[in-house]
């Protein structure tokens, strides 16, 4: 069944909204990932739910080193450099970067519970049952992985017992060839014609004749 194109603007319905945040949310995140590994790039991604929650993903090992690469890209791209003056809303820029910050120290927090390396007795319910999610994903995730390379590792065996298989045949033909050898020889011996007695007189003299 063909599905309809899906119409760009609000979802009314709370629960849809819901379950279309968390499939789109976990594909932008597997896409992050696979530009980051296929291609070599550096990507940080920092989404916030309806409800204010925050995800993250950089391919780095610190999103808040590719935040400030962003920033400091950005300031090239206007026209700043250490060398000149700041934008004259420096407050508004201090505050940006303290927002940022904190944004951040959400994000830290997320991957260490994630990890495991973060104390969960703090979170909600609804936190608990998303890290289950993630954690369930990745286990199926890894088992498909380890059920592939055990299936690859079977043909393979498959083949090479194949192969055993039709080299000790051939070599079980090749030694019965040589094993009949003698005695078709022997054969071909004992059907030799004897030698027919001959009808010449050898006379032995001794003396003169």
């Amino acid at each position: 069944m063909v599905r309809g194109k899906t119409q760009m603007k609000r979802i009314e319905n709370a629960s849809s909204r819901q379950v279309t945040f968390s499939k789109r949310r976990t594909g932008l995140i597997k896409k992050a990932y696979e530009l980051s590994v296929l291609c070599d790039a550096e990507v940080g991604l920092i989404v916030f739910s309806p409800r204010g929650k925050l995800y993250e993903f950089s391919s780095t090992a610190c999103l808040q080193k590719t935040i400030e690469r962003y920033i400091n890209h950005t300031k090239e791209q206007n026209g700043y450099s250490s060398s000149k003056q700041p934008p004259q809303d420096l407050n508004q820029w201090k505050y940006e970067v303290a927002q940022m910050g904190k944004q951040i120290d959400l994000l830290e927090i997320s991957r260490r519970k994630l990890l495991g390396e973060e104390e969960v007795m703090t979170s909600s319910s609804e936190e608990l049952q998303q890290i289950e999610n993630q954690l369930e994903k990745s286990l199926r995730n890894i088992r498909l992985k380890k059920t592939q390379y055990i299936e690859c590792e079977i043909q393979q065996l498959k083949e090479k017992e194949k192969m055993l298989l039709e080299e000790n045949q051939y070599y079980k033909v090749q030694l019965m060839k040589l094993q009949k050898q003698p005695e078709i020889k022997r054969e071909s011996e004992d059907l030799k014609p004897e030698k027919p007695p001959s009808d010449v007189t050898t006379w032995l003299c001794i003396g003169r004749s």
